[in-house]
């Protein structure tokens, strides 16, 4: 073996690439300082925007990695290497892996489009595909809800965008509608005046927002009132409870009866 025609290449080999390497070498570290300073200028943008943390972390890291793979590209392509191959056997995978991941891909792009735009958040009560429940995580491919009786439901964020969503909590506030049934020989006016005093007496009703009381219907058995008024998220339901349970007692105290079904048996005592 001859080492001295293998040194001679070698040197041949140095003398021709080493500009070409340490060219490399000064881009690498260069891109490298450029993608980081990037990455976090996108990352902060995002918070700024009150994107949730788990989008912010995977989008930078989306835009870290396909920096950094068009760098070593161009890298590659310093020391004469033939790129095309390389971007059109990623093209195919990038495509293989797309029509293999389709559904997947259309939850996060409406994960995405339900984290920036926020149809709901964490905490809110909502309705969706026929579930109701509170928003318990919102994930990248999917929402997790938590359903009255404590049970999990986990519903595709594609399925979730493709349908209506009734978000209960989203303006802070929610109006109650009670019917509210007395008997058609009690007097409408008393009755009307006892529950508009349960009202105002009523914790935590948004008076100030508005309310109504009035004859909703002539019912079978009884004359009914609608009751609406406002109460906030945090005492809907213990509002509500409250006052259904003053209305009771002050129609005993005013002898303002509520009617209940009854059946009328009438006996032949004929033949």
């Amino acid at each position: 073996m001859d080492f001295n025609a293998i040194l001679a290449q070698v040197q041949g080999f140095l003398a021709q690439y080493a500009l070409e390497a340490m060219g490399a070498v000064i881009t690498l570290i260069i891109g490298f300082w450029i993608i980081g300073w990037i990455t976090r200028i996108v990352k902060n943008a995002m918070e700024k925007k009150g994107i949730e943390i788990s989008l912010r972390q995977f989008l930078s890291s989306i835009v870290n990695i396909g920096l950094k793979v068009l760098l070593l590209l161009s890298v590659a392509g310093m020391f004469g290497i033939e790129v095309t191959s390389f971007i059109a056997i990623f093209s195919a995978l990038a495509f293989a892996v797309g029509l293999a991941l389709q559904g997947n891909l259309a939850n996060f792009a409406s994960g995405v489009l339900i984290l920036i735009f926020k149809f709901y958040k964490v905490g809110d009560f909502i309705k969706a595909q026929g579930h109701a429940g509170t928003v318990k995580e919102i994930q990248i491919f999917h929402t997790v809800l938590q359903l009255l009786d404590n049970s999990l439901v986990i519903i595709p964020n594609g399925q979730v965008t493709s349908g209506p969503i009734q978000n209960f909590t989203a303006e802070g506030f929610r109006r109650h509608d009670a019917t509210i049934g007395i008997g058609y020989d009690d007097d409408i006016d008393k009755a009307k005046a006892v529950i508009e005093e349960v009202l105002k007496a009523t914790p935590n009703v948004e008076l100030d927002r508005g309310y109504d009381i009035f004859v909703k219907e002539l019912g079978d058995s009884s004359v009914n009132f609608s009751v609406r008024f406002m109460a906030s998220n945090d005492n809907f339901w213990p509002t509500y409870r409250h006052f259904i349970e003053q209305i009771k007692k002050e129609f005993d105290n005013n002898d303002i009866g509520i009617p209940y079904p009854q059946m009328d048996v009438h006996l032949d005592k004929g033949k």
